[in-house]
């Protein structure tokens, strides 16, 4: 989307970033898509990501009341969804063309040519599925003695740890704390989205260490 505003495209994966790390399952968002560029139709293309929301889930705010949109045949049609769904489809919409972002004007959304056999039913669209945050202690990290059914998994990556402290050359804690293992140990989290949730873990630790924890912590999993 960044590279779209300054008018270029990307034509082969990064392999950096947690989307080329860790690849998103991806669905069959044909429906989802239709109903989001009608609600675009239908509003006029003269609203943003927010207010499409609203109305796909059928908000009962004062503002949608006032523009009538309560009234119009895309209310509430996403009830199904929620927020962060819509929110992902639509940006990933933008993305690959289907809807423009006009953001001088309040990042209106308006529709493109690419997007008319999309609403017409004349092709299909494939999109990354969200990752929706779980519900999950925030920024967890386990406190006092390990259980004894983490030792391992807590041994295993302090292993793994030793490994890319020796091949950066920088002291093991620069890595990750003991407290992070410990919390990786206890939560097991299997997504660079669950692993945000451990304390010690940032966007720059995630992107610079996190496939390779998961993969020792997947792989800990199927050995036992």
């Amino acid at each position: 989307m960044l590279l779209g505003y300054f008018g270029e495209r990307l034509a082969d994966d990064c392999g950096n970033c947690d989307i080329c790390l860790l690849p998103p399952e991806r669905f069959d968002a044909t429906e989802e898509a239709r109903k989001a560029l009608s609600c675009v139709f239908r509003v006029g293309q003269r609203f943003g990501t927010g207010h499409l929301i609203d109305v796909l889930r059928g908000s009962n705010s004062e503002r949608i009341r006032q523009l009538g949109h309560d009234r119009l045949s895309t209310f509430g049609i996403g009830r199904d969804l929620p927020q962060e769904a819509w929110g992902s489809l639509l940006r990933q919409l933008v993305h690959l063309g289907f809807l423009e972002q006009d953001l001088a004007n309040y990042s209106v959304l308006r529709l493109t040519e690419a997007a008319r056999p999309l609403l017409r039913g004349e092709e299909r669209l494939i999109l990354a599925r969200p990752r929706l945050k779980t519900i999950a202690p925030k920024k967890g990290g386990a406190k006092g003695p390990l259980p004894a059914r983490h030792e391992g998994l807590f041994q295993e990556l302090r292993t793994l740890r030793k490994r890319i402290s020796d091949r950066e050359g920088v002291p093991p804690f620069v890595v990750f704390g003991d407290v992070t293992l410990t919390g990786m140990a206890a939560m097991r989290p299997s997504t660079a989205e669950e692993l945000l949730q451990v304390s010690g873990v940032g966007q720059h630790k995630l992107g610079k260490y996190g496939a390779e924890f998961l993969r020792a912590i997947a792989g800990f999993d199927e050995a036992e």
